[in-house]
């Protein structure tokens, strides 16, 4: 091959990739070391040998060439186009002498599958073994790059001994190598790169290509219409790939063999590849070799929803009343945060977002789509809350080149099957009861919430102004035999002190209550300008999911903007009783003097955009509760609280729960006449609005509290 045809196959490369909507992520190309390398991946679709070599080439800047199936080169249309691309047919005869050249040179990079094939049913583990089955029966994985890694260092380190006494052999070898470059051949080592592809999802779905098949060809095949189906849908549906490239296997350690050295050390001519001692030498360490790459592509799996849900649905006892799907979440919830925290193997960059979503309304689908397929591919009924599992259905052998569509939900539990650790802890998990499962999420959540406390306050404290620690720190006061369980969210730029006395009275009352801390809060105000309010929604959910797994009844409450995130939670969750919202504001507009100057600190720094260097970050506060609340209120801050009323408003009408209004008529921060317009979206049928005659903000605490404490503890005592 010529570089104007790998110039123009980089090119043909970089228009797949606009085409293309896969999201592709590269991860450890700081393993690629210099000199002679063969890469050695798995293979699960042809379009891998497009897109790897790309990708590749882009990291390196070489030339990257990949050996390719025999039939695709029988297509008139793709043997030219594969050959632009640098592919070479497995069954050209001149295959090895020509990777032998051009890997000695440096100048060319290969690509190897030495799987053999494209593993459709990812079932390649057997008997503690590496093996691979599809219709044809079981076979091993190819040794073939690492004999011609072996073959190449073999030559390199014998070139090497030779050009000190310059024998006739070392001449002879240069020029039966076409070795042009001696000093760059012997300056380099060989090493092989193992790379793990890993898709999500990986299952077939309908796309444009599938419908032309259909269009074209009368009865198109079963295996044609399954790669469309999963490839085409790859291509086009917005497919996340990770590309993951392991340490890099020097083979120059290889060569320490006796025998070996005795045939790199003469000076006569040796026939390395013909010797019969030397090819059962070089057959036993190729081996080995394989063995070393094969677990390094498999160990580097990176783990995804599909693959944790798959194993735990797999594990699942049977159970003839059926499986409930929360307890079937809490266990996918339960085992992200294990693959996490004990670091057994790679997970999904996704994983490292909060995963609370998955407990409350599974707002990402994640849950949802994953039951449906398996639905759609006979692994489960779904009846209501629960769903019921055929556990015959990930035992009965599908056909190879129709597993993908038949039975998707098996190709991801065998992927997981490679990766020991992570296939004992998640079989381990599923195999807990529902009580078990519900105590370790709950556990887990309560550490998570105290860790995540503690780190961002030692981040953020700030000597003089950040308050006492147990100011900011979750409040839990736990009943065992609880009337029901209370949840208390606290306002903007204050902390769970602030629900304190609220708290303890209703505790007193046989409530349990949880308040917990709003992130960004009850640490600096410098916390809060960094923390966006999706994450205050998750602080609220994180506590939501302990008590729902405390208690068995649920009440929802808060005040001013812990008013507002206690009923978008309502708007979202159905396993509550009653909310009720003191002093919750429907938009910016509505606090009043006391975000005046915020309202306009903000208007004057859009205004000034382009002068974003001397823009005001932070506003003075005066709080009615200075040993709780931030005396600087973050300019940021203030439009993640008009982002989430905004969000908010229209979803008011959605709530079908009895709620309970509480304001102030003479509040200085919260308009009232906002607070009515609240009240009547609400959608909820019962509905009450309690107005008080006191002139502060915060009628939690100080004078009076216990008027309204009580109207509180009346409401919520109806529905408790």
């Amino acid at each position: 091959m010529n570089r104007f045809a790998f110039e123009l196959s980089s090119y043909t490369l970089k228009t797949f990739s606009g085409v293309s909507k896969a999201n592709i992520r590269i991860k450890g190309q700081k393993n690629i070391p210099t000199g002679s390398i063969i890469f050695c991946a798995n293979h699960f679709t042809r379009i891998e040998t497009i897109f790897l070599p790309y990708h590749v080439h882009a990291i390196t800047q070489k030339q990257v060439w990949s050996l390719a199936a025999k039939e695709l080169f029988e297509v008139p249309v793709l043997e030219g186009v594969l050959n632009k691309l640098g592919a070479v047919s497995t069954h050209d005869p001149n295959r090895d002498e020509l990777i032998l050249q051009t890997l000695l040179s440096g100048n060319v990079q290969w690509i190897i599958f030495p799987e053999g094939m494209m593993v459709k049913n990812k079932k390649l583990v057997k008997n503690d073994k590496f093996q691979l089955t599809d219709d044809t029966g079981v076979s091993r994985p190819h040794t073939g790059a690492a004999s011609l890694a072996l073959r190449c260092e073999f030559f390199r380190e014998r070139l090497r001994r030779l050009s000190i006494s310059c024998e006739p052999e070392f001449y002879r070898l240069k020029k039966s190598l076409k070795i042009t470059d001696m000093d760059r051949v012997l300056a380099q080592t060989t090493h092989i790169v193992p790379v793990n592809i890993t898709y999500y999802p990986g299952n077939a779905r309908d796309n444009i290509l599938g419908s032309i098949a259909k269009t074209i060809m009368k009865e198109p095949s079963k295996r044609v219409m399954d790669e469309l189906m999963t490839e085409g849908g790859m291509l086009l549906s917005g497919v996340d790939i990770t590309i993951r490239f392991g340490d890099p296997i020097e083979i120059n350690p290889y060569l320490n063999d006796a025998y070996i050295e005795s045939m790199l050390t003469v000076k006569r001519r040796v026939r390395f590849d013909d010797d019969i001692s030397s090819k059962n030498i070089s057959k036993q360490i190729s081996n080995g070799i394989m063995e070393r790459y094969m677990s390094a592509v498999y160990d580097m799996t990176t783990l995804n929803y599909d693959h944790v849900m798959a194993c735990i649905l797999k594990h699942f006892p049977y159970k003839k009343e059926g499986i409930d799907i929360y307890e079937f979440t809490c266990k996918v919830y339960y085992a992200i945060t294990c693959l996490l925290l004990n670091k057994i193997c790679y997970v999904s960059d996704n994983f490292h977002q909060n995963q609370v979503h998955l407990l409350i309304n599974d707002r990402y689908k994640r849950i949802e789509t994953f039951l449906l397929l398996a639905e759609k591919t006979g692994m489960i009924e779904i009846k209501g809350d629960r769903f019921f599992k055929d556990q015959a259905r990930f035992f009965i052998r599908s056909d190879f080149h129709t597993i993908r569509m038949k039975n998707p939900i098996v190709v991801m539990a065998n992927e997981v099957e490679p990766v020991t650790a992570a296939e004992i802890c998640l079989k381990k998990i599923a195999q807990k009861s529902g009580r078990q499962i519900q105590e370790l999420v709950k556990g887990r959540l309560t550490e998570k919430m105290n860790v995540d406390y503690s780190h961002a306050y030692n981040t953020y404290y700030i000597e003089g102004e950040s308050k006492k620690k147990r100011i900011g720190k979750p409040l839990f006061l736990k009943h065992d035999n609880e009337v029901a369980g209370v949840l208390l969210i606290h306002g903007y730029m204050a902390a769970p002190e602030e629900m304190k006395v609220c708290a303890q009275y209703l505790y007193g009352r046989g409530f349990t209550v949880f308040a917990p801390r709003l992130a960004g809060h009850g640490t600096a105000p410098e916390d809060l300008a960094k923390t966006p309010y999706e994450q205050w929604v998750e602080s609220v959910e994180e506590a939501y999911v302990v008590l729902r797994h405390s208690c068995d009844k649920i009440i929802i409450g808060g005040f001013s903007t812990g008013a507002g995130l206690a009923l978008e939670l309502a708007c979202r969750v159905k396993e509550c009783e009653a909310i009720f919202a003191v002093a919750p504001p429907m938009q910016l507009n509505d606090l009043g003097s006391y975000f005046v100057p915020a309202i306009d600190a903000w208007n004057n720094m859009i205004k000034k955009i382009r002068l974003s260097s001397i823009a005001k970050e932070f506003l003075e506060n005066d709080p009615e509760n200075p040993h709780i609340n931030y005396t600087r209120n973050p300019v940021a801050g203030i439009h993640q609280l008009e982002m989430l009323m905004d969000q908010l408003s229209p979803k008011l009408q959605t709530i079908e729960r009895p709620v309970l209004v509480v304001q102030s008529r003479k509040d200085p921060v919260v308009n009232p006449r906002g607070t009515q317009r609240l009240f009547e979206k609400l959608g909820s049928k019962v509905k009450e609005y309690y107005l008080f005659d006191y002139d502060r903000h915060g009628i939690l605490t100080g004078r009076g509290v216990e008027r309204v404490f009580q109207s509180i503890e009346n409401f919520i005592r109806q529905w408790a």
